[in-house]
């Protein structure tokens, strides 16, 4: 019979400690200790709260914040854990809201006439400079392939073209992944650089006005349905004391239908163009095109929260092992007919509640561990992990005695697996830890399945691998123990098809949590043992975020 969830380790320390407990009793009628089981009522009930429609999509500035935040607080003081900040379960993090007008126009100019492309259908645009007005003349088009400088990969399509002012035409994902060439790039998995993210900030760095970015469903990892759901109304960023300057002055989407036909009227053909782009040797493409855009903002500066809780640990509590969560999702759309509020249950009420459960049993664990453990509840997380950035640029608790972190995003809904995922897989040897303990819950370790949709750039976990804090984030993976991997991968896609960043995104009491619960024990077990080891995790050799890291004395 395999063991699953309390199964293993944890199954013997409970017949060991219930059978101490007895003839304790047997002494002094003693009530039990309260079990450090992952609570299923405990998770379900936080789920149901946070992606409640009373927390209203619990976006950052708004109402749903301060009931999400209020929320969290409450919790951690029910499970007798200490403020992270002082004498403050918060801290602050200054943002500011970006609000484009309906009066955002943009036309694109050639020698075949102009193209309008209609805002909203056919592009999705915003600035994250903080001023009242962005605006480009005659701005030229430059397609440079996938906006990519990489040293290590011997590649740059920025060299031997001057792009200042000019509006880059970028594809997304990676050379690798078009032609699924192992020797480019790291194949058909998506790099750091093939993040759209990557995209705008080197284009920034590069001197360009405006950026871009075609959309492809397949090299994006979603439809365009999310980026409309994601990218238009107010958008968030930091605030910064010169206003983002050094941001392009416009960034945006442009469905595929209409970069194709943008290639057509500079007398470009796009499939050949974007092979051309993944193969060694490319050089950027000047369109002939110009580009005039300008968009009228309302701001709206605000401070969020990062929300942060302590159980502090014995002979080695000033170093830490962290849990993080990003509480926030996208809010409430009121153009939107029929149900208007993206509730986010698996993204990531899911991930918090598991971020929660997890606390209450190392509440309940004894003795405490020698590690403080550090509850993170993170904001910002769909606008840009702009929660973690922001931490981990003005950390509470020094990086360097961060031992792990481990992230909780988008938790698996569903029933048993044979296999766990761990994406950003071969990085550090926390990967180590987590297969022993997945063995005793009859499971085995494996890499990121689905690694061409980059996960790990796009969850809190790169913002702390960037600072050289290993980072464990994995979950249950594909291979569904009675359904098998074929059906595992089925449902994967149908949420992200139709449910990832979509108001359908509810949770339900016929919710199957058990693989959720088998992740959760694995988390606590693991993040248990690093919390009473002296060692530190470490970066494999050839990881790219492997860097020396001294510590001071505990």
């Amino acid at each position: 019979m395999r063991k699953r969830g309390g199964g293993g380790i944890r199954g013997i320390w409970a017949v060991w400690t219930g059978a101490a407990w007895l003839l304790g009793a047997c002494a002094g009628q003693r009530a039990p200790p309260p079990s450090t089981e992952i609570d299923e009522t405990a998770f379900r009930t936080h789920v149901s709260v946070l992606a409640s429609d009373d927390f209203e999509g619990r976006r950052p500035g708004t109402a749903g914040e301060e009931k999400t935040v209020s929320y969290l607080i409450e919790q951690y003081r029910r499970l007798g854990l200490k403020p992270g900040n002082g004498e403050s379960f918060v801290q602050p993090v200054p943002m500011v809201e970006i609000l484009a007008g309906a009066d955002a126009s943009l036309s694109i100019a050639g020698p075949k006439g102009t193209v309008t492309p209609a805002n909203g259908r056919d592009i999705v645009m915003w600035t994250k400079r903080a001023v009242p007005q962005v605006h480009l003349a005659q701005s030229e088009l430059v397609f440079v392939g996938y906006g990519i400088v990489a040293p290590e990969y011997a590649w740059n399509d920025y060299a031997d073209i001057d792009v200042h002012g000019k509006t880059v035409v970028v594809l997304v994902n990676d050379p690798g992944y078009a032609g699924k060439d192992p020797k480019l790039f790291k194949g058909g998995a998506m790099t750091s650089y093939g993040i759209w993210s990557y995209k705008v900030e080197e284009a920034a760095r590069q001197g360009a006005g405006g950026v871009l970015l075609v959309h492809d469903a397949g090299a994006a990892g979603y439809g365009w349905n999310v980026v409309q759901n994601t990218w238009t109304g107010p958008q968030l960023e930091l605030s910064t004391a010169d206003g983002n300057a050094g941001r392009a002055a416009i960034e945006a989407w442009i469905d595929n239908d209409a970069a194709r036909a943008l290639f057509a009227a500079a007398g470009l053909d796009f499939t050949a163009s974007a092979a051309a782009a993944a193969r060694v040797g490319f050089k950027a493409v000047p369109m002939g095109l110009r580009l005039d855009a300008t968009l009228h903002n309302s701001l709206r500066q605000f401070v969020s929260a990062n929300v942060i809780a302590v159980l502090p640990g014995g002979s080695r509590r000033r170093e830490t092992v962290m849990y993080v969560a990003h509480w926030d999702h996208l809010g409430t759309d009121p153009s939107r007919a029929g149900h208007r509020i993206f509730n986010g249950a698996v993204d990531n009420a899911s991930g918090v509640a598991g971020l929660l459960t997890v606390a209450q049993s190392f509440a309940r664990t004894q003795p405490p561990a020698d590690r403080s453990i550090v509850f993170l509840a993170l904001t910002g997380g769909e606008a840009g992990l702009l929660g973690s950035q922001y931490y981990v640029a003005n950390p509470l608790f020094p990086l360097r005695q961060t031992a792990a972190v481990l992230d909780l995003d988008t938790l698996r809904i569903g029933g048993p697996t044979r296999d766990v995922s761990v994406f950003g897989f071969g990085n550090t040897d926390l990967e180590g830890t987590a297969r022993s303990v997945a063995l005793l819950q009859g499971r085995e370790l494996s890499p990121d399945p689905i690694p061409e949709l980059g996960l790990y750039f796009r969850s809190d976990s790169i913002s702390f691998a960037r600072a050289s804090v290993p980072v464990l984030y994995a979950k249950g993976g594909l291979d569904d123990a009675a359904r098998g991997p074929v059906w595992g991968r089925a449902q994967l896609d149908d949420y992200m098809a139709h449910r990832y960043r979509q108001p359908v995104d509810q949770y339900s009491t016929d919710w199957d949590v058990r693989g959720a619960l088998d992740d959760l024990n694995l988390y606590y077990e693991v993040g248990n043992r690093v919390a009473r080891s002296k060692r530190f995790p470490r970066w494999y050799p050839n990881s790219e975020y492997r860097v020396a890291r001294i510590h001071a004395p505990p």
